[in-house]
């Protein structure tokens, strides 16, 4: 059996736990397996009632470029194209399992992000309930640039906060954006220097973890629940319109592409 990669640890400081992404020799990339290691943190904390702040980072030079290209594109099998299919969608259904975990902690979670913060990377950034920037990250949804479309739900939360329109902009062209330019239309809630962002994330949430924590939680509940109006089925959306797409010749033009670091030639089928 395989041993399975660390990717993640966790720290402790009080009130105060801070998720790790620790693999920064692949710039922190996702996979199906971070999915199942950050859900199991986020099981272990969602029981922690020493813990009233919850704060994730990154090691390295990135918060998390987006997906692993190391994984092989058949990471995913079917005996034919219909159960290759289904296959994707119970896989997305249960990444998406697996994130809700996450994403309704009962403590507020702050994201400081630095450097890259693309695609999963966006996506995972927002699950968290504020973000803050150093000024040298970049943000983008890559995905048309590989074929394929959003999977995990991150442009529905982006839809939600920085509305329609700019989130379709972003998700259609794949653009990168600055720090600067995410704090305008409010991908993120602050910006500080690259070298002030951890002491900058645990300030906050000190004065954070001051305040009656299940207070906090109640706020964070409340304010999530008419924020994730709807956000459910449109998910079961997401995973099978996505499914489709993840099977297609495009999808493996643009990983080979983006793996040789080249613009594909995308053919539509």
């Amino acid at each position: 059996m395989t041993e399975r990669p660390v990717l993640f640890r966790l720290e402790r400081d009080g009130e105060i736990a801070t998720i790790v992404l620790d693999n920064p020799k692949k710039l922190n990339a996702w996979s199906w397996e971070s999915a199942r290691q950050i859900s199991a943190i986020a099981d272990d904390l969602r029981f922690d009632d020493s813990v009233r702040v919850v704060i994730v980072r990154a090691e390295g030079r990135a918060f998390c470029a987006g997906v692993d290209l190391g994984m092989p594109e058949d990471r995913i099998t079917g005996r034919s194209p219909a159960e290759k299919v289904r296959n994707y969608y119970e896989k997305f259904r249960w990444v998406h399992e697996r994130f809700k975990v996450f994403a309704h902690l009962p403590q507020p979670v702050l994201m400081a992000i630095h450097g890259y913060c693309l695609g999963a990377g966006l996506e995972v950034a927002m699950m968290g309930d504020i973000r803050i920037a150093a000024d040298d990250a970049q943000f983008a949804l890559p995905e048309p640039k590989v074929g394929v479309s959003i999977d995990a739900g991150g442009d529905m939360r982006l839809a939600h906060e920085i509305g329609a329109g700019w989130t379709k902009l972003l998700a259609m062209t794949g653009r990168r954006i600055d720090a600067q330019t995410a704090l305008r239309i409010g991908i993120v809630q602050e910006v500080v220097p690259k070298d002030e962002l951890i002491p900058h994330a645990r300030a906050l949430a000190a004065e954070i973890a001051k305040n009656a924590p299940l207070a906090v939680q109640g706020i964070k509940r409340t304010i999530n629940y008419r924020a994730e109006q709807g956000l459910g089925e449109a998910m079961q959306f997401e995973a099978a319109s996505a499914a489709v797409l993840f099977t297609s010749d495009d999808m493996q033009l643009g990983y080979k592409a983006m793996a040789a670091k080249e613009d594909a030639n995308f053919e539509g089928k």
